[in-house]
């Protein structure tokens, strides 16, 4: 687990920034040479899921020098009934079709699986993607689903109450929130 040390509150809380602005530069870095070696030569429409999967996928896009588009996922999710309908909602931005396109499907933090089901379902909405690669910041485990990223910047061992956080787009960093701080 990559830690500089930086830490962002003192007095109650013992929040500290996992990952800053240069490292997560460095692993996108990382993550477009192997987005690139799984690709083989393939121009991808890089597809990020709002909020923070888009920040994500903006950069990874420029670093591949693909297209960058964005999809919202709020009326794909399995808890809708739950939750009810959501008061904000993003515009899914995609091409008007993607039957047979490349697709490079990027989040922020891989978690249960259940974003990816729902962002899955939404592509599938607009077309049949020839390839679709899944491409995340941080992978915390605990997935619920059988989903599991293609390729994953940092891979973070967290208990259930932690929460992963990035924060940005300018610049992008991720807080990590143990269940212990108050």
């Amino acid at each position: 687990m990559i830690n500089n040390g930086s830490k962002i509150a003192k007095g109650g809380s013992q929040r500290r920034v996992k990952l800053g602005p240069t490292a997560i530069s460095k692993l996108l870095d990382q993550m477009a040479t192997e987005c690139q070696s799984l690709l083989a030569g393939k121009q991808p429409l890089v597809v990020g899921i709002h909020t923070g999967g888009v920040w994500v996928a903006q950069e990874l896009a420029k670093r591949l020098q693909s297209s960058c588009a964005e999809v919202d996922i709020s009326f794909h999710r399995d808890d809708i009934l739950k939750r009810g309908l959501p008061r904000q909602t993003a515009v899914t931005q995609l091409p008007v079709s993607l039957t047979g396109r490349t697709v490079v499907l990027v989040d922020d933090v891989l978690h249960t699986g259940r974003t990816i089901r729902a962002a899955l379902e939404e592509l599938y909405d607009r077309g049949r993607p020839a390839q679709v690669l899944l491409a995340v910041l941080v992978d915390r485990g605990g997935h619920e689903l059988p989903i599991r990223a293609d390729v994953v910047g940092q891979q973070l061992d967290l208990v259930g109450g932690d929460q992963v956080k990035l924060s940005g787009p300018k610049p992008l960093k991720i807080e990590v929130h143990h269940s212990g701080d108050e």
